[in-house]
């Protein structure tokens, strides 16, 4: 479980008490009016109806930050029936590709379109509370599944608090997968920036739960809800990581970190961080967690 993250939704003072909404719609057109801010996913559709015998509206649909499909789901209360209901969609979903790549392509365009990752859908289901089957329940199933609890406080500031987040297969696993196999092949081929990027993942996911990793062919995503660390294919003679810190915040130190603000690079987050060595690695921690808190 992570802290809970407070979006300011108008001017005003802030009530304490949390609350509930007084219906689903309202939660649904506050997320949809905000979603690349608060889940870091661009917005496609709502009330999306599919083709299909039995029928069916997705609530909401999105590409996230690396390009993969992603179906919203939401419930005023405790989720009854949301996990289930939502995976029903994404099945759907990865049977009928074209019918998301046309809608990418009309609201986003070509490119977006062709580099859809399928390897990836996710479900992220918005509910007033889960129960602790919900929270065991995903993690039986071979999807990325984010369970998100809301809560409103006074009408200026909304609420998310992930209660797990899971995909196909877990950090822990794939961490432990990375020591045994990729460790020894980095040192047998002596590529001193391999193993950097060893330290580097190992590092990143130590930071906390509930971390996943995406691969894209120009780098792998870490993510929490959100992106919170990109890390690009090893160079010559450093490793590129771009973190969602604010760059305004930190005190920049030349060949060390750089502020790319508006600048074209692979994967997400304006700071870029150039590591070399290890001891790099180690200036670059308190960095790695600024980024992971503000995801």
């Amino acid at each position: 479980m992570v802290a809970l993250k407070l979006f300011n939704t108008q001017c005003g003072v802030t009530e304490v008490v949390p609350r509930l909404a007084e219906v689903e719609a309202d939660i649904q057109g506050l997320v949809e009016a905000h979603m690349e801010t608060m889940l870091g996913v661009t917005f496609l559709a709502s009330e999306y109806v599919i083709d299909c015998v039995d029928g069916g509206r997705i609530d909401s649909l999105g590409l996230d930050e690396n390009g993969a499909p992603v179906i919203i789901e939401y419930k005023r209360g405790t989720a009854a029936g949301v996990i289930n209901q939502g995976l029903y969609y994404m099945a759907w979903l990865t049977a009928h590709k074209d019918a998301f790549r046309n809608l990418v392509r009309d609201r986003l365009g070509v490119t977006a379109a062709s580099q859809i990752l399928w390897s990836a859908p996710r479900l992220i289901c918005v509910a007033g509370d889960f129960t602790r089957y919900d929270a065991h329940a995903v993690r039986e199933h071979r999807r990325s599944i984010d369970l998100v609890r809301y809560r409103y406080f006074g009408s200026d500031h909304f609420g998310l608090e992930t209660v797990a987040s899971v995909t196909g297969q877990s950090a822990a696993s794939q961490r432990v997968r990375r020591r045994v196999a990729g460790l020894p092949t980095a040192r047998r081929q002596g590529g001193a920036m391999t193993e950097l990027a060893a330290a580097v993942d190992e590092a990143l996911v130590g930071l906390g739960g509930g971390i996943t990793r995406v691969q894209r062919k120009q780098y792998t995503a870490y993510q929490r809800l959100r992106n919170f660390a990109c890390v690009c294919p090893p160079q010559q003679t450093k490793l590129l990581v771009y973190l969602k810190a604010d760059p305004k915040e930190v005190d920049l130190v030349p060949g060390f970190t750089r502020d790319v603000t508006g600048l074209g690079h692979h994967g997400t987050g304006d700071l870029e961080v150039q590591l070399r060595t290890e001891r790099d690695l180690e200036r670059a921690q308190d960095l790695f967690r600024l980024s992971y808190a503000a995801a």
